[in-house]
């Protein structure tokens, strides 16, 4: 049986029952679309925000394992955190070839993630669907080439982000690459952001200060990660990135 972090049954995004309601994954691909657009204000449509965001984050993985990851094919990626699917979604159509695995600690996110994927026509690799704890996943050791936290850690306290690198760690294989793409401290938009607008934010995030104030590239070396690094992907966020040593 699945069980549930203490801090994930708390409130989220102004949904009294955090990620644990119809409601909050019924919204969960507009909220996230709104996200995308107002990362690139300047972006005549969605789909051209998409292509920048999510492009930005795919070459930034793709090219970090080309480089350190020994030549290991992309042959497993788990998205741990994956909500309703939509990052999921964006690293199936980039790396095609490749089994993709969607992870996520409410059902609720799972269920409309799989009605989404029913939609679509079959895939050559479909994706599949876990019901898991990311910390505490079960699934083998070795087993991926690229882990993905696509915008979760924001929502974790520091321990939680502790624990979800070191599985992460345990699940790749040698030279295989995480991938936490996040808020970033140093984005002049969230800097800039009124006083107002940012209690706003703090408001529905209550996790957010522990997040910032949290080193993730300390955090994946002292879980055995090396080659850490980070890139600006967008105006608002980061994609911080290692290897699992060969």
């Amino acid at each position: 049986m699945t069980s549930f972090r203490t801090d994930y049954l708390n409130p989220f995004h102004a949904y009294d029952e955090g990620n644990l309601s119809w409601l909050a994954a019924a919204e969960a691909e507009a909220a996230t679309m709104s996200m995308v657009r107002r990362a690139i204000p300047y972006a005549s449509s969605l789909e051209e925000a998409n292509k920048i965001v999510r492009g930005n984050w795919l070459q930034a993985i793709e090219q970090h394992h080309q480089k350190y990851s020994g030549k290991l094919k992309i042959e497993d990626i788990l998205d741990i955190g994956c909500s309703v699917g939509v990052s999921t979604r964006f690293l199936v159509d980039r790396f095609s070839s490749a089994k993709v695995t969607g992870l996520d600690l409410s059902p609720y996110f799972l269920a409309v993630a799989q009605f989404k994927e029913k939609e679509r026509a079959q895939r050559m690799n479909p994706i599949s669907w876990i019901h898991a704890n990311g910390e505490s996943t079960g699934l083998p050791c070795k087993s991926y080439d690229i882990v993905s936290l696509a915008y979760v850690l924001h929502e974790c306290p520091r321990r939680a982000i502790v624990g979800l690198v070191k599985e992460a760690f345990r699940l790749l294989r040698p030279g295989g690459t995480i991938a936490l793409t996040d808020n970033s401290p140093k984005s002049k938009i969230l800097q800039e952001l009124s006083p107002v607008l940012f209690t706003l934010m703090k408001s529905t995030e209550p996790y957010l200060d522990e997040y910032y104030l949290t080193d993730l590239e300390d955090v994946m070396k002292e879980a055995g990660f090396v080659n850490a690094c980070t890139l600006l992907t967008d105006p608002r966020h980061r994609t911080v990135m290692g290897t699992v040593p060969r």
